[in-house]
Formats: C-alpha cells, sequence, structure tokens
C-alpha cells in the first residue's frame, strides 16, 4: 500500500501507544489525526509529534459521546474528503475486583468506551473510509480478551483474567465486533483486524507493563498499512496469531 496523502485517524492518541502508533504512521508520510477528549492535551501531543516534521493534528474527539463523534466525521469530511486507516485505540479499565465483586454498573461504564465507543467512531467514519482506495480499521484489542485464555487456569494472564471482568469482556466483546465488520466489508476490500500490543507501560496499567508503548504500535502499525493480501478478521499480536 502506498501511503501518499492518506489520512489515518486515531482515537485516544494523546499518549501511550495510541501517541506512538500516531508517530510511526506519520513517519511514513501518512497524515494523522489525533483524537483526544482533552483539547489541552491533544494539541500538546500533535504539537510534539509535528516538531519532528511531522503532518499531525488534533482533533476533538470524545468516544462516548454521540455529537463528538458526528463533528469530528465531518471535520474529517470537509477537510480530507476520505479516511484511508483509522485505530480505534481508546480505552479504559476498571478494578482490580473478583467478577462476584464487580458492579454491572462498572462494566458499562468501560464497554462505554471500549466496544460502544468503537461502534460509534466506526458507523461515524464508515462513509470516509469507504471513498478510500485501501482503507484499513485497526481495533486495539487485548490478549487478555481471548476465551482460550480466559477459560485455561493456567493461562500465563490468569491472575488478570481473573480480577479484569470489565476489561477482559470488552475486549472479548470487541474482537467479535471486529469479526462481524470484516465479514461485511471484505468484499469492499477494507481489511479489519484486532491487534494485541503486548503488556505496555502505560497509564492504563499504571506503567507496570514489560513491553515500551513504541513497540506495542509495531502490529498496529502494521496491520494500518497492509497491502491488498493483508488479513482480516483477524486477532493479532506482533509475533502472530492470537486464540479467540
Amino acid at each position: 500500500m502506498t501511503t501518499s496523502q492518506k489520512t489515518a485517524l486515531i482515537t485516544g492518541a494523546n499518549k501511550g501507544i495510541g501517541k506512538e502508533t500516531a508517530r510511526r504512521l506519520a513517519a511514513l508520510g501518512i497524515t494523522v489525526l489525533i483524537g483526544a477528549r482533552d483539547a489541552e492535551r491533544g494539541e500538546a501531543a500533535a504539537e510534539e509529534l509535528r516538531a519532528d516534521g511531522a503532518d499531525v493534528r488534533f482533533v476533538p474527539l470524545d468516544v462516548t459521546d454521540e455529537t463528538s463523534v458526528q463533528a469530528a466525521a465531518q471535520h474529517i469530511d470537509a477537510t480530507f474528503g476520505r479516511l484511508d486507516i483509522l485505530v480505534n485505540n481508546a480505552a479504559i479499565a476498571a478494578g482490580p475486583q473478583k467478577p462476584s465483586e464487580t458492579p454491572a454498573a462498572t462494566v458499562r461504564q468501560v464497554y462505554e468506551t471500549n466496544v460502544f465507543g468503537v461502534i460509534a467512531v466506526t458507523h461515524a467514519m464508515l462513509p470516509l473510509l469507504r471513498r478510500s482506495a485501501a482503507a484499513r480499521i485497526v481495533n486495539m484489542s487485548s490478549e487478555l480478551g481471548s476465551l482460550t485464555h480466559q477459560a485455561d487456569p493456567d493461562s500465563p494472564w490468569a491472575a488478570y483474567t481473573s480480577i479484569l471482568l470489565p476489561y477482559c469482556t470488552s475486549k472479548s466483546a470487541l474482537n467479535a465486533v471486529t469479526v462481524l465488520y470484516a465479514n461485511e466489508l471484505r468484499a469492499e476490500g477494507i481489511l479489519v483486524n484486532a491487534v494485541s500490543p503486548g503488556y505496555c507501560a502505560t497509564d492504563l496499567n499504571r506503567h507496570s507493563g514489560i513491553r515500551t508503548a513504541e513497540e506495542g504500535a509495531t502490529v498496529a502499525v502494521d496491520l494500518a498499512t497492509a497491502g491488498e493480501d493483508g488479513p482480516t478478521g483477524a486477532l493479532l499480536a506482533e509475533e502472530g496469531p492470537i486464540p479467540w
């Protein structure tokens, strides 16, 4: 896939893996739109990346606010006329708590961003993505969303899946959402994949991860720039496929 004059939108991109994904895509000559709820932080991140000569711009975007989502889509339409890459990166977590101690309200709050926010943004951006010659959608998921791993009490992730019901199940749901979009859009040449960046040190885990945010961005960048023979409807880490 050529990257000339391509435009990418990354949600929750003012920090962490989202910002590093923006940095990496911009380095390929792609115009990158940093979506963020906080205008000050979003503009600061864009300014930081522009200092390296990148074409990076801030777009106000709260994935849980339908008005904000629609406004972002209208802005991209008016400014660029299309969108080539969508990276649904914005996510939150809650806990730790045992499943039996987790209130439904907590689960709903996490799903608003991690699942419903992805659906809202994807729905709003699809008309713009359909104008691209080779659109790509990348959903930032997690190995913790794997039902195979969740069902295995000896999984290396068992310590986390046993106390993070909202986050883990939201990523399982996101994986299913990814597959269904991929099935619908396959004939149009739009590739849709979920990726697991690995356990990266970010604000989400209070920087306890063992990988850097830059390392975590690698698989997202690879899928965002995949050629027409790239995968679709897959859950992938940098090392390869992850079991559902």
